[in-house]
């Protein structure tokens, strides 16, 4: 079923990029799905045994990249880059959308497919299957829908998305906190506490070496090769996993001392192309959205002060701007009040007053 929303995906894709070409505008879901039903009727009859609402997600996700995309075109081409859709392969295709046509049960789903009538050469009856999954937690609220995703291993993962917006709300401390990001010291505090980042890509380079160099000594599509690259989609898949994990907490930790948390906004994109990799194993932009679901989770004040915003240059105690400072100056003292300044403890001050300061009209 998955490659076959990944052919769906493609065929629609290509309908868009058309679209676009000659109108410079998307098509949009409502124009696209009156199409599938007449592509299900003559020339994609073999689409037609998968559940017409999850086809119908494939599309309405397509709407929704291409509108994010004119969006951020319409604000100026401003934050964070959004492109447009992309093709994928079959085997790429990651996850199904089934808003009705499922059943849970306690450790068991039954997703309904359409089956093949040979006598009336029509998809006219549903057939049941039902798979196993591993039940490790409870959910609350309403099931609104359920995903089943794969990933690079070929794992299968099961989302029970519910409406359940309740918050664990966590005692108030009454204190506030601003944060500074470095590519040396991950997250610096104005309270002048420093944490390093575990940088889980860094320590597995070897191994890493290692797979890539035995997926390169197989022949490519043999057995031998497969076992190779799902092997190194289980490393990554670790990696992955062990930054989240130490995002996540990181992310709790900060919740449960701070009431008020203030960051900076990064142009990360610059960044990439200044320092590369370690950019990306630090992943400043993941664990700011932990970070933002878990003030939203725990109730608290979540803000970023904008890209503009001078924080390195001026003094935390006098506001004077020292426009001689480098990057390769970590301590200095203001000419004007005499004070001695660790960088990036001074960054995260002027953080944390410039989110916390009221805004001017």
């Amino acid at each position: 079923m998955l490659d076959d929303l990944g052919d769906v995906h493609n065929h629609f894709l290509a309908l868009e990029n058309r679209y676009y070409r000659i109108y410079g505008k998307y098509a949009g879901r409502y124009r696209l799905q009156p199409h599938l039903t007449k592509l299900l009727q003559r020339t994609h009859k073999h689409w037609a045994w998968i559940p017409r609402d999850t086809l119908d997600g494939v599309i309405i996700r397509l709407h929704l990249a291409w509108e994010k995309f004119f969006d951020w075109i319409k604000q100026g081409k401003q934050g964070r880059r959004i492109g447009k859709p992309k093709f994928k392969k079959r085997s790429k295709y990651r996850s199904a959308k089934f808003p009705y046509a499922y059943e849970l049960q306690e450790g068991q789903v039954c997703i309904s497919f359409k089956v093949w009538n040979p006598v009336s050469q029509k998809f006219n009856k549903y057939h049941k299957r039902y798979f196993s999954f591993h039940h490790h937690r409870e959910w609350n609220g309403n099931v609104k829908y359920i995903q089943v995703g794969r990933d690079a291993v070929g794992t299968l993962w099961l989302y029970v998305v519910t409406d359940d917006i309740s918050k664990e709300v966590l005692s108030a401390t009454g204190e506030s906190v601003g944060i500074d990001f470095g590519m040396d010291t991950y997250l610096t505090l104005s309270t002048g506490e420093k944490i390093d980042h575990p940088q889980p890509l860094k320590q597995s380079l070897n191994e890493l070496r290692k797979l890539n160099k035995a997926v390169s000594r197989k022949q490519k599509g043999s057995g031998n090769w497969w076992r190779a690259v799902r092997q190194l989609a289980r490393t990554y898949r670790k990696i992955a996993n062990q930054r989240r994990d130490w995002h996540y907490k990181r992310a709790t930790d900060l919740c449960r001392r701070f009431d008020h948390i203030v960051t900076e906004t990064l142009n990360l994109e610059g960044m990439k192309r200044l320092w590369g990799r370690k950019v990306s194993d630090l992943a400043f932009y993941q664990f700011i959205e932990i970070l933002a679901f878990k003030c939203f989770k725990h109730n608290r004040e979540f803000v970023q002060v904008g890209q503009w915003t001078p924080t390195t240059k001026p003094c935390s105690e006098c506001g004077h701007h020292n426009e001689n400072l480098s990057l390769s100056d970590r301590q200095w003292t203001c000419p004007e009040c005499g004070s001695h300044h660790d960088r990036d403890i001074n960054a995260a001050i002027n953080i944390l007053r410039g989110g916390l300061a009221p805004s001017v009209e």
